[in-house]
């Protein structure tokens, strides 16, 4: 009985992150149309913030586990770009026109990275610097967002037709946020149950299985939005988990509680992210990211998990 409830934990986890998905659709939506500014910004502020990410990177490097703690940063957005939006886009082709300028970000987003991960310790001035920069971006976004057309479709035109109060709009946005960080705690904990019952390799827990496990509501956020015909809201949240993850998580990390930099993530893991995020910021430049796209990012990932396995 106990060798099933992690299988149970899981899909029920998947089910309660759809769900909340949709009512957080909603909210940003809503607050979109009062606040005045494009979904795309509202999503890469609010739906790329993953608080359980934050907090999980902060307490493993306060303990010291470099490993994880740097896994929710480049584990984690390895498999934002390869897996979350591959396996999105292999379930709904996504299609918005981004422009240059964020596109240009997403490219320098994982290089400035980089500058985390000089000598053998992350320091406490890239910190400073990677959330200074942080926090331009974002306003950035904000501010750029609103002056560019992206493409739309019928189902967009008759979601902004409905009218949000303020109330409406931020609860449901809070709402699901909070659903989403509930479901996505079934998801893990399901998820890493089901590794240990299927007797995985330990060698896989550090960069890849605790971030599979953590990152699984990710498919879901960048499915769920194209599936309803907002595609900008799919790209918002990759932008914006991609700028919470490498620039505000690392930089926390680095301020607050400097770890170890193993030598393989500066000569594997980064160069790795690297290369794969400006594969899917070319798809995102050719204005589609179809299902031969999406599977060539999800075979990345098989690839980048073989060799973390098996070779590394």
């Amino acid at each position: 009985m106990a060798s099933v409830l992690p299988f149970v934990l899981f899909v029920v986890g998947v089910v309660v992150v759809v769900w909340a998905t949709e009512r957080l659709l909603e909210g940003l939506v809503g607050l979109a149309g009062l606040l005045r500014v494009s979904t795309f910004a509202v999503a890469a502020v609010l739906s790329g913030f993953e608080a359980e990410n934050v907090a999980v990177g902060l307490a493993a490097a306060r303990r010291g586990a470099e490993e994880v703690a740097l896994g929710t940063v480049f584990g984690g957005a390895i498999f934002l770009v390869c897996v979350a939006l591959g396996l999105g886009a292999l379930l709904y082709p996504l299609r918005v026109r981004l422009p240059r300028r964020f596109l240009v970000l997403m490219g320098v987003c994982p290089v400035l990275a980089g500058v985390g991960l000089v000598g053998g310790r992350t320091g406490r001035l890239a910190g400073v610097v990677l959330l200074v920069t942080f926090a331009a971006a974002i306003l950035y976004l904000v501010r750029a967002s609103h002056e560019h057309a992206f493409l739309e479709s019928e189902e967009v035109r008759k979601a902004e037709e409905k009218r949000y109060s303020y109330a409406q709009a931020v609860g449901l946005t809070v709402l699901g946020l909070v659903v989403i960080a509930v479901g996505g705690e079934l998801v893990t904990e399901g998820a890493e149950g089901i590794a240990s019952v299927l007797g995985l390799a330990a060698l896989l827990v550090g960069m890849v299985i605790t971030r599979v496990a953590m990152e699984v509501e990710e498919v879901v956020r960048q499915a769920v939005p194209a599936r309803e015909g907002r595609p900008e809201v799919s790209a918002g949240n990759l932008v914006g988990t991609l700028l919470y993850f490498l620039w505000f998580n690392l930089g926390l990390i680095a301020l607050v509680f400097p770890v170890r930099v193993d030598p393989q993530v500066r000569a594997f893991d980064w160069p790795y992210l690297v290369v794969v995020t400006w594969l899917a910021t070319l798809f995102f430049a050719r204005g589609q990211v179809g299902r031969i796209e999406g599977a060539l990012l999800v075979t990345t990932y098989g690839l980048y998990a073989a060799l973390r396995a098996f070779v590394l």
